[in-house]
């Protein structure tokens, strides 16, 4: 028997979650603030609604997805998991370090699951990208680069980095497999005092840089993330169709004998193929497997803490933020 869950939050991504369960046989109800709004989504996909006061102590509901405003999530994991609900909560799991703490420590005394929605940790193109990584496929990783730009939405209590960065830095500690031992941030703020443009860079203990780039303000859109090693380059590019998502750059390169100057061989992209599936489909599928297993999540509250911990260090004051 599947766990049921329910889904707490019915806005754009709280019902992805909501379509995700519905089709996988898991989802058993739906809750929000706005009740009206909830009672229609419960309609729409046969479950009830259960109000917010309620749904934590719910007997019959086993685990809770999270799909709020940032500034809403620590109350309302650490809620669910005094009452012994295991929990997925969307990124990030806190707007500081002391309340994501808090609910890793309330997970533990109470033996819940506790995983964090960095939904692109189970997108099948950057699975494949880390098997190549630690296949030794590229080398040793020397540069790691994110673009993370588009038109989007504007919240009131998180900026661009905090609002579009926690997905890369959680791909960039899985490829890396340490944390930053040096986190600096810039940024540009436009429409008002909150950053629109934002730029991340870590230098991580054994030399490796990253820079990542986000932007909420931005004529197009762009989803790229590129590693660089000593034998080669891959991209993971998913503006891209399937097919190209992923791409190898097996460059030449060599310092002839007696020259200072290094020669470059240009080379084409070599795509890699990689099995179709739906990030949050399988972020959904793990969880459930999680919680029938006891297993630890792939994305836990540890690795959670410690992408807070990046946002935190590069946070944008008044000092790093230029006001146009």
């Amino acid at each position: 028997m599947l766990p049921r869950i329910a889904v707490l939050g019915c806005g754009n991504w709280g019902c992805n979650h909501i379509r995700t369960l519905k089709k996988i046989g898991a989802l058993a109800a739906v809750s929000d603030a706005d009740t009206n709004h909830a009672e229609k989504v419960a309609v729409k996909y046969n479950v009830v609604s259960i109000p917010v006061a309620q749904l934590f102590l719910q007997e019959d509901i086993d685990a809770i997805v999270l799909a709020l405003p940032p500034q809403f999530h620590a109350e309302n994991a650490i809620q669910a998991l005094r009452n012994g609900k295991d929990v997925l909560v969307e990124k990030p799991i806190a707007l500081n370090i002391k309340d994501a703490e808090c609910e890793i420590q309330i997970a533990r005394a109470n033996r819940c699951i506790f995983m964090v929605g960095h939904v692109l940790r189970f997108h099948p193109v950057f699975e494949t990208m880390l098997d190549l990584v630690h296949s030794g496929e590229l080398g040793e990783i020397r540069y790691i680069r994110c673009h993370r730009l588009g038109l989007g939405k504007f919240y009131t209590a998180s900026d661009a980095l905090w609002d579009l960065a926690p997905h890369d830095i959680s791909m960039i500690l899985a490829l890396t497999g340490a944390e930053p031992s040096e986190v600096h941030g810039e940024g540009v703020a436009i429409l008002d005092q909150l950053a629109d443009f934002s730029q991340l860079n870590m230098l991580f203990p054994n030399g490796l840089c990253s820079h990542l780039v986000t932007s909420r303000l931005n004529p197009y859109r762009e989803r790229r993330l590129t590693v660089v090693g000593n034998r080669a380059m891959a991209v993971f590019d998913d503006m891209k169709n399937w097919q190209r998502k992923l791409a190898i750059y097996r460059f030449g390169c060599r310092q002839p004998n007696g020259h200072r100057q290094w020669s470059f061989a240009d080379v084409e992209p070599e795509f890699i193929s990689v099995e179709e599936g739906l990030a949050l489909t399988r972020e959904l599928q793990h969880f459930l497997h999680c919680i029938r297993t006891r297993q630890e999540p792939r994305t836990n509250g540890e690795e959670a803490l410690a992408v807070l911990r990046i946002l935190t260090k590069g946070s944008l004051n008044r000092d790093s933020l230029v006001e146009i």
